[in-house]
């Protein structure tokens, strides 16, 4: 029998960072490679990738990695997997094309990327693997399952379950899962983080019965915020755009970037007579739609820019009615809510879809039971969502007849391990640390780094800066001291006198006891300094002394 370990390398009690890993005797296969952005106390944080130490320890074993759509969460982080770990990338056509501009702008150059089709039998290394059509946001998506001789191990990915769906690169394939479930399926692991919700999502999911009396209505301009990876959206949005003849602008490149490889792929295309381009574009224009696109905060912030009147191109009028399109995420609601007060504040309409009445393209309960009922599988994991989802998830198998000790909670970097059809432990485990990039990869970035950029943005800096002989020791000049975000200067030139003076005195104090050395005494003057401003100011900035040593 084969030997079969399963670990997530991310994704299991957090909303991104989604990574797996299945092992089949002395082959990895890796599903995924995610990021998830950061909470509002990770400052300077663009996005965090999941922990790859264990993957460049056993890189030779690693086969291919498969990426089943190409959302942020689960394809941001390959650029970054591939520098340390190169193979085989395997991803549907759209996945494809994207993820090679990709992997070219973050500098990778050796990769190797296999367009595969939504429904297909592939060999990787000697592991056999099926992918499976599955109905998500993006075009091509597709599950996975992988043969073993105890099994299928089957990853549904991000799905919906959608009998409307006539688009082909949006379609699911229902008789493909059910061959796939009288094959035999050891474990299933299905996605939770919509699990709480009940029914299915479909049709939920669709907005355009709640857009369209907009477009009938309205005597102004529309303008709509979407996700620019939200392309089952953004095509709703444009549909409409389409059957009521309006101009189309759009408010940021992704969106073009996107509908580009769409058209060339002939999955979707504008006609070029509605499109308004940036030569062409006439802000005072009532009879337009703005469609306006980004990722996660930055597409807030572009709205608020446009209601404050700071953006470029788009100034928002009393008269114009903005569709918040894109739901609040995770890591959003900041953002989110200073656009809305600011929208507000000149007196705009805002309709924001809400999300009990319009759901994202996650499955809910029924669609996850349908999976159950389809694939009939020995062991049950739920992954990717916050543990109340995963809890959620695993008492809808339960309440279908699992046993608990056929549903599996795993922590991230915790192995479950099976033989002869049996899972045999859960107590293996890597220790697992999230790697945060800040703007471009760097490995540096700990919590240390960011505990000092915490204390940076409430408490402040001081800088102090003073030279002494080489050989002497003793002070040339003065003492200078300079500070951001600690005190206003003109009401507080004491304390700037007295930290000199604390500054002069140490440095004085240690030369004379003859215990001068460059990095002790720069250590003794921020202590004292330290303790002198929490006692006149109450904060506790960060105080670097600088004491250059010149040789006359």
């Amino acid at each position: 029998m084969d030997q079969i370990r399963i670990c997530a390398l991310g994704g299991l009690d957090e909303n991104g960072k989604n990574m797996l890993m299945v092992e089949v005797n002395s082959e990895i296969i890796l599903i995924e490679a995610g990021i998830k952005f950061p909470e509002s106390d990770q400052l300077g944080i663009e996005f965090i990738i999941p922990d790859f130490t264990y993957l460049i320890e056993n890189k030779e074993k690693i086969k291919g990695v498969f990426v089943t759509h190409g959302h942020d969460d689960v394809s941001r982080a390959l650029p970054y997997l591939l520098k340390h770990v190169n193979v085989p990338v395997y991803t549907g056509a759209l996945s494809a094309n994207v993820l090679r501009d990709l992997l070219k702008k973050e500098g990778v150059t050796d990769f190797k990327i296999n367009k595969v089709k939504r429904t297909d039998h592939i060999k990787v290394g000697n592991i056999k693997v099926r992918t499976f059509a599955m109905t998500h946001a993006y075009p091509d998506n597709f599950g996975i399952a992988i043969a073993t001789n105890q099994g299928y191990i089957v990853y549904t990915g991000e799905f919906i379950v959608d009998y409307d769906m006539r688009a082909p690169e949006y379609s699911f394939d229902i008789n493909e899962l059910s061959e796939i479930g009288k094959a035999g399926v050891l474990c299933l692991l299905n996605e939770s983080v919509g699990a709480e919700k009940e029914g299915h999502t479909a049709p939920f999911h669709r907005i355009s019965s709640t857009l369209e009396p907009l477009f009938e209505s309205s005597e102004h301009r529309i303008l709509i915020s979407c996700y620019s990876q939200s392309l089952f959206r953004m095509r709703e949005i444009l549909d409409l755009v389409i059957r009521f003849k309006k101009k189309v602008y759009f408010h940021g490149e992704e969106a073009k970037y996107f509908l580009k490889h769409m058209a060339e792929l002939n999955y979707y295309k504008v006609p070029n007579e509605l499109i308004v381009n940036d030569r062409n574009f006439d802000d005072s224009n009532d009879d337009i739609i703005i469609l306006i696109t980004g990722r996660g905060k930055n597409l807030f912030r572009k709205l608020q820019k446009i209601a404050m009147h700071e953006d470029e191109r788009v100034h928002f009028r009393a008269t114009d009615t903005i569709v918040i399109a894109s739901p609040v995420v995770s890591g959003t609601e900041e953002e989110a809510n200073s656009m809305e007060n600011e929208i507000y504040k000149e007196g705009g309409q805002i309709y924001s879809l809400n999300s009990k009445k319009i759901y994202s393209m996650h499955p809910s309960s029924e669609d996850l039971k349908m999976m159950l009922y389809l694939f009939k599988p020995r062991y049950y994991l739920p992954v990717k969502g916050e543990y109340r989802h995963l809890i959620k998830n695993a008492n809808l198998a339960f309440n279908m007849g699992y046993r608990p000790d056929q549903i599996v909670i795993l922590d991230n970097g915790q192995f479950a391990t099976f033989e002869n059809k049996i899972l045999k432990s859960v107590a293996d485990r890597i220790e697992l640390e999230d790697t945060m990039i800040d703007g471009k990869e760097n490995w540096d970035v700990t919590g240390v780094v960011l505990k000092d950029r915490e204390i940076l943005s409430n408490e402040g800096v001081m800088v102090i800066g003073v030279s002494v002989d080489f050989k002497t020791k003793k002070i040339i000049g003065g003492v200078d001291v300079q500070t951001r975000g600690l005190i206003y200067l003109k009401d507080a030139e004491y304390i700037l006198k007295e930290v000199m003076k604390i500054t002069e005195d140490t440095i004085n104090e240690n030369v004379a006891n003859k215990t001068y050395e460059n990095i002790e005494t720069r250590v003794d003057v921020k202590e004292k300094v330290t303790r002198y401003l929490l006692k006149e100011t109450g904060k506790r900035p960060m105080v670097l002394p600088v004491i250059i040593e010149i040789n006359q």
